[in-house]
C-alpha cells in the first residue's frame, strides 16, 4: 500500500504522488479513502488551490469560477481544508498556514 510518512526527506515527492495518484482515482469515479491527516501537509493539491485563493479575499462563486469547478466542489474543499487545518472560517485559514 501506498501508505507512509513522507513529509521530509527524499521520500518527500513520494507523498505528492500518492496525492495526484489519489485525486485521479476519485476523478475517475474511485472511491478513496485516506489516511486520516492533519495540519497543512494533510491538504490535496485541489484544497491548496481553493484556500489560497480563499485566503486572497475571493468569494466561492468566484474561485469556482477562476478554477472552473462548481460552487460545489469549492465548497467540498473547503470543509475538507477546516476539518483537516482544524478551522471554523476561512479568517482563521491564514493562521492555520502560518502567514
Amino acid at each position: 500500500m501506498l501508505r507512509s510518512d513522507r513529509t521530509s526527506g527524499p521520500g518527500a515527492g513520494a507523498r505528492l504522488a500518492e496525492e495526484r495518484a489519489l485525486e485521479e482515482l476519485e476523478v475517475a469515479g474511485t472511491r478513496v479513502q485516506r489516511a486520516a491527516r492533519r495540519g497543512a501537509d494533510a491538504l490535496s493539491p485541489s484544497e491548496r488551490r481553493v484556500v489560497a485563493l480563499a485566503i486572497d479575499g475571493l468569494s466561492n462563486r468566484q474561485i469556482a469560477e477562476a478554477l472552473f469547478v462548481t460552487r460545489k466542489a469549492v465548497e467540498w474543499h473547503l470543509g475538507n481544508a477546516y476539518r483537516k487545518l482544524d478551522v471554523r472560517s476561512r479568517r482563521e485559514l491564514p493562521a492555520a498556514l502560518g502567514k
